[in-house]
């Protein structure tokens, strides 16, 4: 049912975009180095079920609601850029730590763990984006069944972004070795963090597009 092409396309953005510096990853990393990799696994499974609700409510016409009632989606896309600005005061802000930083903080129940995972895929702008503008790109209408590609479609890209994130879950204790021995490479990832999320706000909410209408 689904054009090899199609497979490619979205296993290709998704790559890209799981590895692309965000909440999510910020999330998983810190919470991997200040608890444990048990802590990380928890935190992915509640951005998996993020990509989950997504997916069923992308597929379940979320774009006709947002063109119908364009205050929803404004209101999204302003709540997405605040997060990612917010996040990237704590990255550069005087005194601020960095993800990879081992910090002393109380361990938060398995239960909190989640649902932070979850409200942090939730408030994930460019998942929003992925399941809505991207993912539709790569449907063959003239093949039919387009929600069961829709669902395999976004399938495929959940794959790829727990498979990446679960990696980076496992490498963040190492990652954070390597970076305590050098401390200038630690306030250099600090800013390069902070300038990527500061530039995904600035771009998030001047954007002015709005959401396709389905076809």
């Amino acid at each position: 049912m689904l054009e090899l092409s199609g497979i490619l396309g979205v296993a290709l953005v998704s790559l890209g975009m799981v590895l692309t510096p965000g909440p999510n990853m910020m999330y998983l990393v810190s919470r991997s180095i200040t608890q444990g990799r048990r802590a990380g696994i928890v935190s992915l499974g509640g951005v998996a079920v993020g990509f989950l609700v997504y997916l069923l409510l992308a597929n379940l016409g979320l774009s006709v609601v947002f063109t119908a009632v364009p205050q929803v989606y404004f209101a999204i896309k302003v709540l997405g850029a605040c997060y990612l600005a917010y996040l990237a005061w704590n990255a550069v802000k005087p005194g601020g730590m960095s993800v990879f930083a081992p910090q002393s903080t109380a361990h938060d129940s398995a239960r909190k763990l989640f649902t932070m995972g979850l409200m942090t895929n939730l408030l994930n702008p460019k998942i929003a984006v992925m399941y809505l503008s991207l993912i539709p790109q790569f449907i063959d209408l003239e093949a039919g069944h387009v929600l069961v590609q829709g669902f395999l479609l976004g399938s495929i890209q959940i794959a790829v972004s727990v498979v990446v994130n679960l990696t980076i879950v496992f490498a963040a204790g190492a990652i954070a070795v390597f970076l305590s021995r050098r401390p200038a490479w630690l306030k250099v990832q600090r800013y390069v963090m902070g300038a990527v999320l500061g530039g995904l706000a600035v771009s998030l909410a001047t954007d002015t597009s709005k959401p396709a209408k389905a076809g």
